[in-house]
């Protein structure tokens, strides 16, 4: 986001929270910051619908042609606390300032904020309220949820034309209701945040772990099945009870400290202690598919994109030193592969580096970092650095995923860690007799499976390719008298291993295949009389239609294109 369009949207959502306090004084002002696709503010104490957009909208449109002036003026810290005397959750913000204290005025409306802002109004070229949500203050749960406003901000009406076109494309794509329509999966309020796979939307998941698995035999990992509770020790030992706890499930079985997992390494690391390990077996790649839960707040819950129980193609990589760069390498390659090759999404690499707090020692995180910088740097890969927002445990590569929309997904990641392995006490037999510590990558192609589903209903916008379709042919009669070759065809396809339905009810043949066009089969097989006289089959796909195909000849086609993810 360019500085301008930062300073447009910063001050929209000033005008925003000028109209509520115009409109509903009885309001009290949370945070409005500018974001990467608009900006929002935050507002206790204020009960409206999404029909009241309109008319907050419309007193945002007077103040801003009134051409109004943003100017900033600094105070005391004791004058700040007088002139938002009446705002519990500025002066909750303001104990934290310190220096000067800065506010922005614009018409009648003075804001704690330190900008940057427009100079005027005018300078506001076109906006847009969205959406209403609910927020817990500061993104805390234990904290008061606040009504959190939505909007987006453009420097011309075309821009923000051209952007709300692609929000209405965009949620004609929804995951959440073509995952209805398709009917995929569903969510249930006896269990929140936690997706309810149907038959259809099992085969879809299902698929992508068989493609995974397909790959693991060939890049050389070995699958795994480790327990989902775990007593406190362990969780002390990798050091997520101090650094993650919070978004852990927790509770107390025979009067001690338990949680269900987060995350796999611990227990792969217990698996890795079993026996002891000589530098000829390394690297040794551990895979699990096994389910994570996490702690998510309420208001960060969205479809199959954030919830609470989840798996992940997640891996651990136990290697020596020298053995690094190498396996890297390869983690970019497959990552290239699964991407690129196989689902024609392109990326951006990230090099995160060390957080605030982290555990272990500075000089091997700089070792990490170094690393991590010349594996991608030897391979190619154009990165951009995000410092401080690596794991407590390691600097890591995150793959950012750019979608039809260009919406951006923090999908794969590479993760490099020389704490936990020490803090595991593991060791390898070296060449020298000697024993050594290896170094650990966790790694994840797709990332929570969950949300690549999500992420590819959306790109597929529910028409999924002919390998990932829960039914891959619909066959179709025109009459009653077709059914016998019908069932034939029907029997040739589903011994060939390949997920074909057959509808033959009493329903017009126009009909029969616009509902299977509505349900995004790919290939709708017609039979009739022409189709029963010459043991022919007429194939419909993306309104095409092809006749006198031979049902053997095709089935192999069918078959062919889906061993290639065509």
């Amino acid at each position: 986001m360019d500085k301008q369009l930062e300073k447009i949207r910063h001050s929209a959502s000033h005008v925003l929270a000028a109209s509520i306090k115009k409109i509903y004084p009885q309001a009290k002002l949370g945070m409005g910051p500018a974001t990467e696709d608009g900006f929002y503010y935050d507002f206790d104490n204020l009960n409206i619908k999404e029909e009241d957009l309109k008319k907050i909208e419309n007193e945002m449109e007077k103040l801003v042609s009134q051409n109004i002036k943003f100017s900033k003026k600094y105070v005391t810290k004791q004058e700040a606390k007088k002139l938002l005397k009446n705002e519990r959750y500025k002066l909750e913000l303001l104990k934290e300032l310190k220096g000067k204290i800065s506010f922005y005025t614009s018409g009648n409306f003075s804001d704690l904020c330190k900008g940057p802002h427009v100079k005027s109004s005018k300078e506001i070229g076109a906006f847009k309220l969205l959406r209403l949500a609910g927020a817990y203050w500061r993104g805390d749960s234990k904290n008061k949820m606040l009504t959190r406003i939505y909007g987006t901000a453009f420097k011309t009406k075309k821009e923000l034309a051209n952007y709300l076109e692609i929000l209405k494309q965009a949620e004609a794509r929804n995951h959440i209701k073509l995952g209805k329509e398709l009917d995929l999966f569903s969510f249930q309020k006896e269990s929140p945040g936690v997706p309810f796979f149907h038959p259809k939307g099992t085969i879809i998941y299902n698929q992508l772990l068989n493609f995974l698995r397909e790959e693991y035999k060939r890049e050389g990992y070995k699958e795994v099945i480790t327990p989902v509770l775990y007593d406190k020790s362990l969780w002390e030992t990798s050091g997520h009870w101090q650094h993650f706890k919070n978004d852990m499930f927790t509770l107390k079985i025979d009067n001690r400290d338990f949680a269900l997992k987060p995350m796999n390494c611990p227990s792969h690391c217990l698996i890795y202690k079993e026996s002891l390990k000589s530098y000829r077996e390394l690297p040794l790649r551990i895979a699990d598919f096994g389910p994570l839960h996490r702690n998510e707040i309420k208001g960060a819950l969205v479809g199959l994109t954030r919830v609470r129980k989840f798996s992940q193609d997640d891996a651990h990589i136990f290697l020596t030193e020298n053995q690094i760069e190498q396996e890297i390498s390869r983690l970019i390659n497959f990552t290239n592969y699964v991407y690129k090759k196989v689902f024609n999404f392109d990326y951006s690499a990230n090099l995160s580096t060390r957080p605030e707090k982290y555990i272990g020692d500075l000089k091997l995180w700089n070792t990490a970092e170094k690393r991590l910088k010349k594996s991608l740097v030897d391979n190619k890969i154009k990165f951009n650095m995000k410092k401080g927002e690596g794991t407590f445990y390691g600097p890591k590569i995150d793959f950012d995923f750019k979608d039809s929309f260009g919406r951006l997904y923090q999908l794969a990641t590479i993760q490099l860690d020389f704490q936990l392995p020490q803090r595991f006490n593991l060791t390898y037999e070296g060449e020298d007799g000697k024993k050594h510590t290896p170094v650990m990558i966790h790694r994840a192609i797709f990332g929570a499976v969950e949300r690549f589903m999500g992420i590819l209903i959306e790109q597929y916008a529910g028409k999924f390719p002919l390998w990932l379709a829960p039914v891959q042919v619909k066959i179709v009669t025109v009459n009653d008298l077709n059914k016998k070759f019908a069932g034939e065809v029907l029997d040739k396809f589903q011994k060939s291993n390949v997920r074909t339905e057959l509808d033959d009810r009493p329903e017009s043949i126009g009909r029969k295949i616009r509902d299977a066009a509505n349900l995004k089969i790919p290939i709708v097989i017609t039979i009739g009389d022409k189709e029963v006289s010459k043991k022919k089959l007429a194939v419909r796909e993306e309104n095409k239609v092809s006749f006198d195909l031979d049902p053997e000849k095709f089935i192999k086609e069918v078959c062919d294109r889906i061993s290639k993810k065509c």
